[in-house]
């Protein structure tokens, strides 16, 4: 454990070096996040981070998981000059480069859902919400269509679709296709990955960093 922890202080620091020589306010308003204090201030599921010298810190001044701290670096660092074409809605295998990911995405994301809120949906309702999550119009037929916030420019979409007699729970997460022009999918994945444990500990009650995943 302890080299584990070793492994992703380097791969922090790493980024830390990174982000020092950015010129953030330049990248601030193409990426739709604020400048507080010298410091990047950056929504992720509608919950405050803030990008510091010594790391990230999330709501409560409460240090930012691995996964998040890797997710928001990396949006800073892939800001791209243009905004990216691509306001249509995919899943994540739609991806041109996501193949590799597509199963540690299924498993850490989808499924999970699916598995966790089988026979909950009003529970999986109610902790949607308090992630920011609103009914979403996309023209489908589920039980569920909400619309989410991931970051200022990688809107989600959940779209679930509770057990029956025939069909066991099903949940699929849509992006807009221009999320890969802000993200790599290493980091698309990674998003829902955060999204699905912070569903199951909201649907808990406790905000994730006051339960301890925020600290995962």
């Amino acid at each position: 454990m302890a080299q584990k922890s070793e492994a992703f202080d380097r791969i922090i620091d790493g980024y830390l070096k990174q982000i020092d020589g950015l010129d953030i306010p330049r990248r601030a308003e193409r990426l739709g996040i604020t400048i507080e204090d010298e410091q990047a201030v950056i929504p992720f599921f509608g919950f405050e981070h803030r990008v510091t010298p010594d790391g990230v810190a999330g709501p409560g001044g409460q240090p930012a998981s691995h996964a998040v701290s890797v997710i928001l670096f990396k949006y800073l660092l892939l800001c791209p000059e243009t905004a990216p074409a691509g306001e249509d809605w995919v899943t994540y295998k739609d991806f041109k480069d996501a193949a590799p990911f597509v199963e540690g995405f299924l498993n850490t994301a989808e499924r999970p859902i699916a598995k966790d809120f089988a026979g909950r949906r009003g529970e999986l309702e109610a902790a949607c919400r308090r992630l920011g999550g609103r009914p979403a119009a996309l023209g489908m037929t589920a039980d569920l269509v909400l619309h989410f916030v991931a970051l200022p420019k990688i809107p989600m979409t959940l779209v679930f679709n509770d057990r029956d007699d025939d069909f066991p729970a099903a949940c699929t997460l849509l992006f807009q296709r221009s999320a890969q022009g802000y993200l790599d999918m290493e980091c698309l994945a990674m998003c829902a990955m955060v999204m699905a444990r912070w569903l199951r500990h909201h649907a808990a009650d406790p905000p994730p960093w006051e339960s301890g995943v925020g600290l995962l």
